[in-house]
């Protein structure tokens, strides 16, 4: 694959925040950049914000003056958009509007050469549809760049049905030369990321609706257990409830109203409340006034027969005096203790074993019972949360649902499962990517809990993917 050489100019169309970055990438890799935008002086205020940017990082040590001077000065303010017609790679990022999106590239097709790459930044839309009309279909392609994206490392390399596979090499090979990590996708709705992370969303505002936990704990266990980087909540108030409804709202009417996209009535009236998050000051937390974070629930310390934790208690069922102590594969508690007529603590996935918070859920046991569990976790280093006795727990029922989405996008072609993995790492920044993770807890438990959560709510959304289902069943054969 051969990458645009840096003399080949590059156009982006859109001055906002993730143009702007856009042209600041390609600026920084060598190229003459033309930034436009429809609003008159929109792109030289744009250039304007990132030479500021740039000075910063100069001021702090972080970039030499010369080099500062060198990217701002590829930059160039196209003040119309026949001054894009020298440009080798015009990528657009202007509103996710189709009709607009598309009149802007039959546009562009009408200026630039024969061999001219035409992009879109599209996150959601289709760059099928998008191609569709034009005279040259083939040579349009997605490249879905992540916010903001002098910062994000991934690139969503995307193939709509008309893309020249020549065309998407160049591009790929481009971003890679630019310093980013790549992933190649189908044109499907939400392509990898959008599509995959749904569930990290949906089922936080499930188990909110639930009643198992409240935001903040929520958000403690998957970024303490879980290891993810940052809580749903805290997520969706930084990228705006209102954006996070639209996008997953457009993935699932996409799918025809597959139940695995429902969106929350939680956010849905978040959104007609105006409590889109930080942008407003109010969103699942307030940001005005200067109010402080709430608390997440976990167990104060409790005075009770310690007793050391077993070796192994993470990976298999142990016992902890006389409770049995089980690593949650989707059953509840008292279910289990009925099987087994003793009393039980199942605990949620950790990740890696290294998280500080372990979170319980018990059967009916004594008082001295439960003092002696929870205190014996704490005497180890842990915060212990209790949560409702609810098959899956959190972290589980989470990554089980992130891994089956991921194994449905590779029965539908949509990716291999090592660019999925590599873009849930690289564009949202997930300890694992989902197949792996999937394949490292053990396929046959994901599908496990999914089976059981479904038998207890009756939920479509938690049917088993063949392809994970079948991949689970091989994986158990082989040993």
């Amino acid at each position: 694959m051969a990458a645009l050489s840096k003399e080949s100019a590059v156009a982006v169309i859109g001055a906002g925040t993730m143009g702007a970055g856009i042209a600041q990438v390609a600026a920084q890799a060598g190229h003459p950049v033309y930034l436009y935008d429809v609003v008159g002086g929109a792109a030289a205020k744009a250039i304007e914000k990132t030479a500021a940017a740039l000075a910063k990082r100069v001021a702090a040590g972080k970039l030499d003056n010369q080099d500062c001077d060198a990217i701002v000065g590829r930059l160039t303010a196209a003040e119309t958009i026949e001054q894009l017609a020298p440009a080798a790679l015009l990528i657009e990022a202007i509103a996710e509007d189709m009709a607009v999106k598309r009149d802007l590239l039959a546009k562009l097709e009408s200026i630039v050469g024969p061999d001219a790459i035409l992009a879109t930044n599209t996150s959601t839309l289709s760059v099928t549809a998008m191609a569709a009309g034009l005279a040259r279909p083939e040579r349009v392609v997605g490249m879905h760049f992540f916010n903001p994206a002098p910062v994000m490392k991934l690139v969503e390399v995307i193939r709509g049905m008309a893309s020249d596979p020549g065309v998407l090499d160049t591009v790929e090979a481009t971003a890679v030369a630019w310093g980013k990590v790549t992933a190649r996708s189908r044109s499907t709705p939400g392509f990898i990321v959008n599509r995959i992370a749904r569930p990290y969303y949906a089922e936080a505002l499930r188990l909110l609706e639930e009643g198992m936990a409240d935001p903040p704990t929520i958000d403690a266990i998957m970024t303490e257990a879980g290891g993810f980087r940052m809580g749903p909540f805290t997520l969706m108030d930084l990228i705006g409830n209102d954006i996070n409804y639209r996008s997953t709202r457009s993935v699932f009417d996409a799918y025809g109203a597959d139940p695995r996209f429902r969106p929350s009535l939680i956010q849905q009236e978040m959104v007609e409340a105006g409590w889109l998050g930080r942008k407003t000051g109010r969103g699942f937390y307030r940001y005005d006034g200067g109010a402080e974070m709430p608390a997440p629930s976990a167990e104060g310390p409790v005075d009770g027969e310690v007793i050391p934790l077993p070796d192994g208690w993470e990976r298999k069922p142990v016992k902890l005096g006389a409770i049995h102590l089980i690593p949650t594969d989707g059953r509840r508690a008292a279910d289990i203790a009925r099987a087994q007529g003793a009393s039980v603590a199942v605990h949620d996935l950790r990740f890696d074993g290294a998280s500080r918070r372990v979170v319980l859920a018990l059967s009916a046991m004594s008082a001295d019972e439960r003092r002696g569990v929870v205190a014996s976790f704490q005497a180890a280093g842990h915060v212990v949360t209790v949560v409702p006795d609810w098959p899956g727990l959190l972290v589980m029922r989470t990554v089980a649902m992130l891994a089956n989405e991921a194994f449905e996008a590779m029965l539908q072609g949509v990716a291999e499962g090592e660019a999925i993995d590599r873009a849930m790492r690289f564009g949202v920044n997930y300890p694992r990517g989902p197949v792996e993770w999937g394949r490292a807890i053990g396929l046959g438990r994901i599908v496990a809990v999914l089976d059981a959560i479904r038998a207890d709510t009756g939920d479509p959304r938690y049917r088993v993917t063949m392809n994970l289902r079948l991949a689970a069943r091989d994986a158990a054969a082989a040993g």
